[in-house]
């Protein structure tokens, strides 16, 4: 299986590798800083190079057999099992996701109601919560709240906690349409400050809100009877 580096260290713009595999799939190695689509968050890209300097352009990540699989462009340069590379992030657009995907952990902890589905996007991202009409959030109160959490720059922390753990304190898990991964005997979670957040996330995230810079809640829309929508966007 591929050492997924990104879990221990999500700054990581780079490593040394060696291909495992090699299909109609992809491109497996044996180590990567990729991170996989999953859990809302999209696939890395980036590139594969050689020592001879060859690039394999690689569009997207993906969880697969083996591991991670790095889907490579059309028509780029061939690679073979045994082949040593350097992985290579295109790291402006993976740090875009990662203040998102902090900024939506910020919103999750703010709205009371439990996340029914959510995406991750280049900038921006929204949640769906299941709300009762009179929990349902004013856009421009919640934009200012959130750059109020922002900008006071809590630190974001990963931690583990054991299977059973979290089986006995189910109310950790805020998303009622994905389970955090479970099975291998520990769950990793993120703690945002003392008491902003804490819930078992296997995503990539920043070190401190500050880096997320500044938000804006876009739209609010109902998708049901009780399904709110709440879009957000990077200020750039």
């Amino acid at each position: 299986m591929t050492e997924e580096l990104f879990r221990e260290d999500a700054y990581l713009k780079s490593c040394e590798a060696t291909v495992t595999a090699v299909g109609e799939t992809g491109i497996v190695l044996d180590r990567t800083v990729f991170y996989p689509t999953g859990g809302g968050q999209p696939g890395d890209s980036g590139t594969l190079t050689r020592a001879d300097g060859t690039a394999v352009p690689i569009v997207e990540a993906r969880k697969g057999d083996g591991g991670v699989v790095h889907l490579p462009a059309e028509g780029a340069p061939a690679l073979a099992v045994g082949d040593r590379v350097t992985a290579t992030l295109d790291w402006d657009r993976r740090y875009r996701h990662m203040r998102v995907h902090t900024a939506l952990h910020v919103m999750c902890s703010q709205v009371v109601g439990g996340v029914t589905g959510g995406q991750i996007g280049d900038g921006k991202g929204r949640l769906d919560f299941d709300l009762e009409p009179e929990n349902v959030p004013d856009k421009d109160a919640l934009t200012e709240h959130l750059n109020g959490l922002i900008a006071a720059d809590h630190p974001i922390t990963i931690s583990w906690i054991t299977d059973d753990e979290l089986t006995g304190n189910p109310d950790l898990v805020r998303t009622m349409s994905v389970k955090p991964p479970m099975g291998a005997g520990r769950v990793r979670m993120i703690r945002i400050g003392e008491d902003v957040d804490y819930q078992p996330c296997g995503g990539t995230h920043l070190k401190s809100l500050g880096e997320i810079g500044r938000v804006a809640i876009t739209k609010i829309e109902n998708k049901g009877k009780q399904n709110r929508r709440i879009n957000l966007a990077l200020v750039e």
